[in-house]
């Protein structure tokens, strides 16, 4: 069925069983020693067992001093770790995968609370397990001592700009640095290579500090790793050839390289280097013999160009590694924002690329290219772009804890999810709502063992997710109401459409137990004079077309997502709209990617935003607004009124059912207004706790 995506081929000397590799994501599975942990190997067999060929695990630091990211990292700065990382070969092989390794420095892109803190660390570890979770305890606050400027300086190739996030001081390193980070480099090379790990990677992409070399936007150096773009590729090129010299031509080595750092697209051309720059880099590094090129873009000050949001449309980026394809005849690897096996299998006869590249489709469904393989792609549970990954991950990092996927709740557990046990004994339990949260609940409990039927008052499932996914450039949303349902459906959970269930009817059902995930609906206070008005409406509303206005002056109340999505749906219909929100910023507290994102198609409407501003009263022709500084009030203009402000947990079932005795569970948006990720992962964890 996709034969050419299961077909094996070679990067220099080693063969990979078919085309697709889960290219690098750091997830925080290890731990301060830099050793993988039963948890890490876990995670990354149960993607091998998956099908996956080849699997690069996240960020491999190359020395303790500065090269560290995050404090649960692997590491290959030191040869103790070697025997430990031969244990995680050969569980990756015995589970049919290739394992390659990312070497990886931060440079401006680091944080200065990982600068010589290791060295100290680990030995104290060793002796005091427990010592790292005083550590995660006072992380926050060296994080917000950085911020103020408060701590040591990060090394990169030159002084340069700050990174847009990031490290908050930058020194320029000396020319003994720059030669001793080539030597760690080639060091753990050798120690990869003495591991038996089929394949080492260069982390040359995404900003770190081997594009920061590459790049004439962050090296200014005036020695001869600086200036001309021989010099510029000096770096690298020493260390290629290091690494060429211990650990001979045969061993594979591939270069994740920056074709592109994509400034045009953030509206700063002409800064860095675009694509032709991309292509001689491929070509010289092709010379040096580079056994393959992983092609990727960008770095943090144009993140959403290397990590894409749900706006982004599969395939956007396939040009680039076409680009470096046709420049180079050496195997091009390239994550396109790939998502199913059909259009993996269209870019590989296309000639866009020889490897399929991914991470967060496999993070996503470890099962993705068995599936696919196994004639099941319609099985697949799809990526939605959302970014709980990252979001979670940097989040997580800072406290011990490790990245999560939204539709994945069993990161870091596949042992313990892919063993439940019959705990249910066919019992039955009913799931009040066909929503995400409600789904996830379903799944769960189907896996332990549970008789699960969802009543939904709707004719179909999706619940909140389908007005979410009805928002401009946001349809890969229902991707997950589609694909949990068909998960929920081949678990056996049965579904009743049309069911608007009343105490009554789910007492005389007499189930074990009741999981209410009928989540929540939009708030309207009724404090406000006028909020009853015929001009007020929901941003649900507009965003499912339920209302449509054209030309008018429509004043949102709420910036946060779903008011930036009511927005661009406003502004597309050729309305004048202004935002009000009472925070200091735009969505305060929503990750910055999606209001990057949002407002890089809301500005060129000329969209005014008022900060620090309440609504107060709602008129005919306008509305009264307070400046929330001044205390001063004023009259805006305003033929129409969206509300943006938020949703109420719907949960009134739940106290009924208790009264009757009934064991009730409230998930999802019904207990906490949230996220996707926050419904599943909240649906899950309650439903594991029946």
């Amino acid at each position: 069925m996709f034969d050419l995506m299961f077909s094996p081929m070679n990067i220099g000397s080693m063969t990979v069983k078919n085309r697709i590799v889960m290219t690098a994501a750091e997830f925080s599975l290890g731990q301060a020693n830099g050793c993988p942990t039963e948890k890490m190997i876990r995670y990354f067999e149960a993607r091998a067992k998956g099908g996956v060929g080849l699997i690069i695990p996240g960020i491999c630091r190359v020395n303790d001093m500065g090269a560290a990211s995050t404090f649960s990292q692997l590491s290959m700065a030191h040869d103790w770790q070697i025997e430990p990382m031969r244990e995680m070969v050969e569980r990756i092989h015995a589970a049919g995968a290739k394992l390659g390794i990312q070497l990886h420095h931060p440079g401006r892109q680091g944080y200065a609370s990982a600068i010589n803190t290791l060295p100290l660390v680990i030995p104290i570890e060793k002796r005091v397990p427990s010592f790292m979770n005083a550590m995660f305890k006072v992380a926050p606050i060296l994080m917000d001592l950085e911020q103020k400027k408060i701590c040591q300086s990060v090394q990169a190739p030159s002084k340069c700009e700050l990174s847009a996030h990031g490290a908050t001081r930058i020194h320029a390193m000396s020319h003994r640095a720059v030669q001793n980070l080539r030597n760690d480099f080639i060091n753990a090379a050798v120690r990869c290579q003495r591991a038996g790990v089929d394949c080492v990677e260069l982390h040359a992409t995404h900003g770190y500090i081997l594009q920061q070399f590459l790049s004439p936007n962050t090296n200014h150096r005036t020695d001869e790793y600086g200036g001309s773009f021989e010099n510029r590729m000096r770096f690298i090129t020493e260390i290629i050839m290091g690494i060429r010299q211990r650990c001979g031509r045969n061993y594979p080595l591939i270069v994740r390289l920056c074709a592109d750092e994509m400034y045009d697209r953030i509206g700063q051309p002409g800064k860095g280097y675009g694509l032709e720059t991309g292509k001689k880099i491929a070509k010289c590094l092709e010379d040096l013999g580079v056994d393959a090129i992983n092609v990727s873009s960008a770095c943090y000050d144009a993140y959403n160009y290397w990590l894409e949001p749900t706006s982004f449309e599969p395939g956007w980026r396939a040009y680039l590694a076409k680009a470096i394809k046709e420049t180079v005849k050496i195997p091009v690897i390239a994550a396109n924002f790939i998502r199913s096996p059909e259009q993996a299998e269209r870019q590989l006869e296309e000639g866009y690329q020889d490897f399929i590249g991914s991470a967060r489709t496999f993070i996503c469904d470890p099962e993705w290219a068995k599936k696919a393989q196994e004639g099941h792609p319609e099985k697949i549970r799809r990526c939605i772009g959302c970014l709980h990954c990252i979001k979670s991950f940097i989040a997580n990092a800072t406290v011990g804890g490790v990245g999560e996927c939204a539709l994945n709740p069993a990161i870091g557990i596949e042992k313990e999810y892919a063993e439940m046990p019959d705990v249910g004994k066919g019992r039955t339990v009913l799931v009040i709502g066909a929503g995400v949260a409600g789904l996830s609940a379903a799944i769960t409990l189907a896996r332990r063992g549970f008789k699960v039927t969802i009543l939904e008052k709707e004719s179909v499932p999706g619940g909140q997710v389908n007005t979410a996914a009805a928002g401009p450039h946001k349809d890969k949303l229902h991707w997950a109401v589609e694909d949990l349902t068909t998960e929920a459906t081949d678990l056996g959970v049965a579904f009743e459409y049309g069911v608007d269930a009343t105490a009554d009817e789910l007492e005389h059902r007499a189930p074990y137990a009741v999981v209410i995930a009928t989540g929540g609906t939009p708030v309207r206070p009724r404090s406000i004079p006028g909020i009853a008005m015929d001009n007020v409406f929901t941003a649900p509303q507009i965003l499912n077309k339920e209302v449509t206005l054209t030309g008018k002056k429509v004043a949102v109340i709420g910036s946060g997502l779903t008011g930036l999505e009511t927005t661009e749906a406003l502004n597309e219909s050729g309305n004048d709209v202004t935002v009000i929100e009472m925070a200091k910023e735009i969505a305060p507290g929503a990750w910055f990617q999606f209001v990057d994102d949002s407002m890089s198609r809301i500005k060129p409407y000329g969209t005014k935003f008022l900060l620090n501003t309440a609504l107060s009263a709602i008129a005919d022709d306008h509305i009264t607004i307070i400046d929330q500084k001044t205390k001063r009030r004023s009259f805006l203009p305003t033929d129409c009124v969206v509300l943006a402000m938020g949703v109420r947990p719907n949960n009134a079932l739940a106290p009924q059912l208790e009264l009757r005795g009934i064991k009730a569970v409230v998930v999802g948006d019904a207990d906490r207004g949230g996220t996707i990720g926050h419904a599943v992962h909240d649906a899950f964890k309650k439903a594991m706790q029946l």
